[in-house]
């Protein structure tokens, strides 16, 4: 019964929203909430703003494009603030067709998905209500009915713009039904559909011989002409064509450089001039954003042929690379196998990570950067901390290469891949390694690559292979220490101390004897010698650290066991040293004895309890992690 109450719900509320009432009543709603005459292009960004916007060191984050898009926030900063934004202050960028170009799998199509779906929503608010001439089949705005040579005073009286001409429809309907009394035209509120073809209307290219013009502009009735007389009778006409019914939204272009010329005609008249032509009629005026989306190589071609100069000179071409941070790519994984039925299937911790390791390598470009490679470009991008490169390297790399992106391995074949893998272990778990084994046999079936990126790819693979093996070592190494935060801190702050003693040239008090004693030496070359801090710059490195200590301290900041990267990394070293043995001889045993019994179990109780392994996933861990120590 819940089930239908809520049905019942829904349609109450959708009555609720429901308006009918005469042009003149809408002025008076009008005059209340000028909002409601904005154009297609600015219903878009309110639409986008409406869900909220973060702003991070100057760079804009659009909750909208949350919940779908992943590590694309520097190209949809670009697309919203570019020309979604300036469109909406009717810049003439709004003139423009909007061209999503990228690679394959790249997520233009969802982008457009999710302005529909986000129109569609919005025109049930207030905010974003939609009305129109009831009745209409192009779903126009009732402001259309005023006469032009009244428009700049009533425009400067409501605070709106008036832009564009009744349709032939309304135009002879006002005379038919109406008798020209402008006052007493209906106007109703309208909802955003794209499957009532309702503000959004899409076109797909197809076979050019059987694809009729008429899909975008309408088309004859030629049931009527007998009964109207005339094709120029608007009555014999139907208005259905995928630009009539996406007035008042957005169109969509699929594929758009595939379509024949001739269906791009038309819309040279409607970017520029916000019109179309149609049968035997005056140009029909149109108010919808255009968007299309289109892959690099047919883009080249394109704009290659001098025959399309005047279309791409209506064109503002948005790139949409592939996403270039590891946990966003991630993020893309999770969200493609929540929507199939191999939810039930566990899935390893690290397991996704491997596989978005080697598709951001694919995509990467190398660097001319002194001192750095792949992979630290690699966890630069991804947020990640890089020993001797700041924030203005990563904005410089980030630069270096405009194509950056533009190439390698899409999602698609991942997530193909980890298909595979899923089905061979149904009802079970997968892990790191059924991952890169699943894409590494799926390169001899990738149709399009060459031996040389096969060699590059495998390389990847491996590269990926080696940092989680790292990520294995460390997830055992701290399960067998109970609380290895709670030891790493004990033993870095032992270590400041020491190098603050040494620096000042003074003691120490023993916690226990309250005895002075001289800074402790081989504790601290214990430490820094994990991260290869020589004899000779181990001063440096200590004063480093104190400098950095008094600097959080002047801004209020507490230096704690996470804010100096290497000193972090050999601490952690330090206690997995100390640790190794136990480790390896634990984890490599065949036949342990009552006490690493029972030390296995607790570790793989705290990899299930606090690290989201499954018994199977965690025991395959331990016996690899041993093998790999072993070696």
């Amino acid at each position: 019964m819940d089930i239908f109450k809520r049905i019942t719900e829904y349609q109450t509320e959708y009555e609720r929203l429901a308006w009918t009432g005469s042009f003149k009543e809408y002025i008076e709603l009008l005059r209340r909430n000028p909002s409601s005459a904005m154009t297609a292009h600015a219903r878009v960004y309110e639409m986008i703003e409406s869900y909220g916007v973060q702003d991070e060191n100057g760079n804009k984050s659009y909750t909208f494009f949350e919940q779908e898009i992943f590590g694309l926030d520097r190209a949809v900063e670009k697309l919203v603030e570019e020309y979604f934004h300036s469109a909406a202050r009717r810049l003439d960028v709004r003139k423009r067709i909007l061209l999503l170009m990228g690679p394959v799998s790249g997520g233009k199509s969802t982008i457009v998905t999710m302005l529909k779906k986000g129109l569609e929503k919005f025109s049930r608010t207030e905010r974003g209500a939609v009305y129109a001439i009831k009745g209409c089949p192009m779903h126009e705005d009732p402001l259309h009915l005023i006469p032009r040579e009244l428009r700049e005073e009533i425009e400067k009286e409501l605070n709106v713009r008036i832009e564009g001409n009744l349709c032939p429809s309304c135009q002879m309907r006002l005379q038919t039904e109406y008798g020209g009394d402008i006052e007493n035209v209906m106007v109703e509120r309208v909802f955003i559909s794209e499957d009532n073809r309702v503000g959004i209307g899409t076109f797909s290219p197809s076979d050019p011989k059987s694809q009729d013009i008429a899909d975008l502009t309408g088309s004859i009735d030629f049931s009527t002409i007998t009964e109207y007389g005339s094709e120029s009778d608007p009555r014999a006409y139907r208005f259905d064509g995928e630009l009539n019914k996406a007035n008042r939204g957005l169109m969509e272009f699929q594929e758009m450089l595939k379509c024949d010329e001739k269906f791009l005609w038309n819309l040279l008249s409607l970017t520029q001039e916000g019109n179309f032509k149609a049968g035997r009629f005056a140009l029909i005026s149109a108010d919808e954003l255009i968007i299309a989306h289109t892959n690099e190589s047919e883009y080249k071609a394109f704009i290659a042929n001098k025959k399309n100069e005047a279309l791409q000179s209506r064109m503002i071409v948005m790139p949409i690379p592939y996403n270039l941070k590891v946990s966003e790519e991630e993020k893309i994984y999770t969200k493609l196998i929540s929507q199939s039925d191999m939810k039930h299937i566990h899935i390893a911790p690290h397991a996704l990570r491997a596989a978005a390791i080697f598709s951001i390598l694919t995509r990467l470009k190398e660097t001319k950067k002194q001192g750095m490679d792949l992979v630290k470009k690699m966890r630069l991008y991804d947020g990640q901390e890089v020993e001797g490169f700041k924030d203005a390297d990563l904005k410089e790399m980030q630069n270096e290469y405009l194509e950056e992106g533009m190439s390698g391995i899409d999602p698609r074949y991942v997530i193909n891949r980890i298909s595979s893998a899923l089905i061979k272990h149904d009802m079970q778990c997968i892990n790191a390694l059924d991952v890169l084994r699943a894409l590494k046999d799926g390169l001899d079936q990738h149709p399009s690559i060459t031996k040389e990126e096969r060699e590059r790819y495998l390389n990847f693979i491996s590269i990926a292979r080696k940092e989680y093996d790292a990520l294995a070592k460390k997830e055992i190494q701290k399960a067998f220490v109970y609380s290895f935060e709670e030891s790493a801190r004990t033993l870095f702050e032992n270590y400041l101390d020491n190098i603050e003693a040494y620096c000042n040239w003074s003691k120490i008090k023993d916690p226990l004897t309250g005895e002075e004693m001289d800074p402790d030496e081989r504790l601290m070359r214990s430490i820094e010698e994990q991260i290869g801090v020589s004899e000779n710059a181990k001063k440096a490195f200590r004063e480093e650290i104190l400098i950095r200590i008094s600097s959080y301290s002047r801004k209020g900041r507490k230096f704690d066991f996470t804010s100096h990267e290497r000193l972090r990394e050999a601490v952690e070293k330090k206690l997995f040293t100390d640790l190794k043995d136990i480790v390896k001889i634990t984890t490599s045993t065949k036949t342990p004895d009552e006490s690493q019994l029972k030390r296995i179990n607790e570790v793989t109780k705290r990899l299930i309890d606090e690290h989201q392994y499954c018994p199977v996933c965690a025991n395959e861990l331990l016996r690899y992690v041993g093998s790999l120590l072993n070696r």
